[in-house]
């Protein structure tokens, strides 16, 4: 009887062993708060991973830079001491001009123009991840970027000596562009640097702007809609490998499902985001045509540079996009 037991007992301490042993847990680092749709979407990604996979992959989300800043998630990733990540691309500019495109000015203005501008980046984006140890699991567009400022600004030399936040490398180079004077800000911290007066003025989307209710400080939007960057969700290649064939799969899935359903959200909340600026007291102003001039003719000059920069690869995708 006590040795029956005792082989029952072995039996279901293996059991729960190889049990324990098939369940992997991850750490999601993100920079943006529970309110911001790319932290829903993930958050209903996690859990799409959870149901696709069968309880065999966890993935604990750390939102609002809880557990690393912006512009450490990548890095972070590729050492895996987070073994997934969300990251803004653009905050990648000075390290490879791939990381610079789509927050290109005036290059792709709008939602289709945006996706088709990823299609013609992704197969160069996905090898650069690749050479540095990590894969490209899925991306989201951001809503149209426009100015925040309390000044009028109806041509480019109104924006000299504004107070200008700098979040990324494409940021800080409009503000040497147009005069102002670049202050490097992550939006974990944008509500305190508006509060003591760090800064005065920033480019984003409207989403930006209702996260960080940007509207007790500055009142006006200036639509501009001059770029849609994008936030890619990548994965260290090592965590990945070690996965089973069937999990991979199921995290595979549920991107590809989180990038379809990221980007109706992003146009779906765009609009809403604008109203609730509005109900807080914010003018959403149409730019000038002087002032679309004067940002397009920047936009010309950055395209130019980066040309420049990239090569052959930056060419073929500037082509590849054209084309379609």
């Amino acid at each position: 009887m006590f040795k029956k037991l005792s082989l029952l007992t072995g039996s279901l301490i293996v059991a729960f062993s190889a049990g324990a042993q098939a369940q992997t847990k991850w750490d999601l680092p993100s920079a943006y708060p529970a309110s911001n749709f790319h932290v829903e979407n993930l958050t209903t990604f996690i859990k799409d991973v959870d149901t696709l996979s069968e309880g065999k992959l966890k993935i604990t989300l750390h939102n609002n830079a809880s557990l690393y800043k912006a512009p450490e998630i990548k890095r972070a990733v590729q050492g895996n001491q987070a073994q997934i990540g969300e990251i803004l691309l653009t905050n990648f500019a000075n390290e490879d001009p791939i990381y610079e495109l789509d927050g290109l000015p005036f290059l792709a203005t709008g939602y289709d123009a945006s996706f088709k501008l990823y299609q013609a980046q992704k197969p160069f984006l996905e090898k650069k991840l690749n050479s540095q140890g990590m894969t490209l699991l899925y991306a989201v567009a951001w809503p149209p970027q426009g100015i925040f400022a309390n000044k009028d600004i109806k041509q480019i030399s109104d924006m000299k000596g504004l107070k200008w936040r700098a979040y990324s490398p494409v940021t800080a180079k409009i503000a040497e562009l147009v005069g102002a004077q670049p202050v490097t800000v992550q939006q974990a911290e944008l509500s305190q640097a508006l509060a003591t007066g760090v800064i005065d003025s920033y480019m984003s989307s409207a989403s930006t702007g209702y996260d960080t209710k940007t509207y007790e400080y500055i009142k006006k939007f200036y639509d501009t809609q001059a770029w849609l960057p994008k936030n890619a969700v990548i994965v260290n290649k090592k965590a990945f490998d070690a996965l089973d064939p069937a999990t991979q799969e199921a995290l595979k899935k549920a991107g590809a499902q989180a990038e379809e359903r990221g980007w109706k959200l992003s146009q779906e909340k765009n609009k809403w985001y604008q109203e609730e600026l509005a109900k807080n007291g914010m003018e959403t102003i149409k730019p000038t045509v002087e002032l679309k001039e004067g940002l397009s003719v920047i936009g010309k000059r950055m395209l130019d540079d980066w040309l420049k920069k990239a090569g052959a690869d930056g060419q073929a995708m500037i082509d590849a996009y054209r084309k379609q």
